[in-house]
């Protein structure tokens, strides 16, 4: 569809700070089960020893950043790597409004296919954080010419095309795609970063602490510094058939 030549006469220099949403863990789920710091310290050198090797791009960098290069991909591909690629992507929002819609509808996803897994009872904690990110040469699929495709670059479940587009960006050394965010109900942007060269620093720039309580039929989100509160209802994402369930 797109060959890496029609990319390339596309692609633009882009930097800009990103944000991303995880799950709060880390080094607090080693330290339930260990009594001291000298133990937790021998667990965690223990579970590093059986992690995939660091990508040697990923080497100077924070490990919030590093990850989604250095694991395997998702058992059913995401949207700009397929099954059992193993050229990561870094997705990030533009915002971190945009990047907490995006967890939030990953949380309500998950337990749309798997009905008999309990709710939780209180409020998850979830570390947001942005980094600067300065790629080279990006292309922007929310704009001309890339934009004649939006119905297929946004598409809720068929992952395909999108595959295909980075896979001939990366043949054109392209390191990141801006798009827009499929989950966000206010249209926000997501960036892409297929390359860890597309990070500006090593480390995270702002860190911020939300908190997602997932409800039957949609997901609160607020954080306490800087205030800041959404809710997301599950028909917000009605266009995605997987979360028919949690509309009937």
């Amino acid at each position: 569809m797109w060959t890496p030549a029609a990319l390339s006469s596309e692609a633009k220099p882009y930097s800009g700070d990103i944000w991303r949403v995880v799950e709060a863990q880390s080094r607090a789920s080693t330290m339930r089960i260990t009594d001291t710091l000298d133990e937790q310290a021998v667990l965690e050198s223990l579970i590093e020893e059986v992690k995939p090797a660091m990508p040697s791009d990923c080497a100077r960098l924070h490990w919030l950043l590093s990850a989604p290069f250095r694991y395997g991909p998702y058992p059913h591909g995401s949207r700009f790597r397929r099954v059992d690629q193993q050229e990561g992507v870094y997705y990030a929002g533009e915002t971190v409004e945009t990047a907490v819609a995006e967890i939030a509808f990953y949380r309500l996803l998950f337990f749309a296919e798997s009905p008999g897994t309990k709710l939780p009872d209180r409020p998850v904690e979830h570390t947001a954080f942005s980094v600067r990110c300065r790629a080279r040469l990006a292309i922007d699929v929310s704009k001309p010419p890339l934009d004649r495709d939006s119905a297929i670059w946004t598409h809720p479940v068929d992952y395909g095309p999108c595959q295909d587009l980075a896979d001939s960006a990366r043949l054109a050394a392209i390191e990141a795609v801006r798009y827009r965010s499929v989950r966000d109900p206010d249209d926000g942007m997501n960036v892409a970063l297929l390359s860890p060269r597309a990070f500006a620093a090593s480390r995270p720039r702002t860190m911020q602490t939300w908190r997602l309580y997932v409800r039957p039929r949609g997901v609160q989100a607020w954080c306490e510094y800087p205030p800041s509160a959404k809710e997301y209802e599950a028909a917000h994402f009605r266009q995605d058939p997987r979360l028919a369930n949690l509309l009937d």
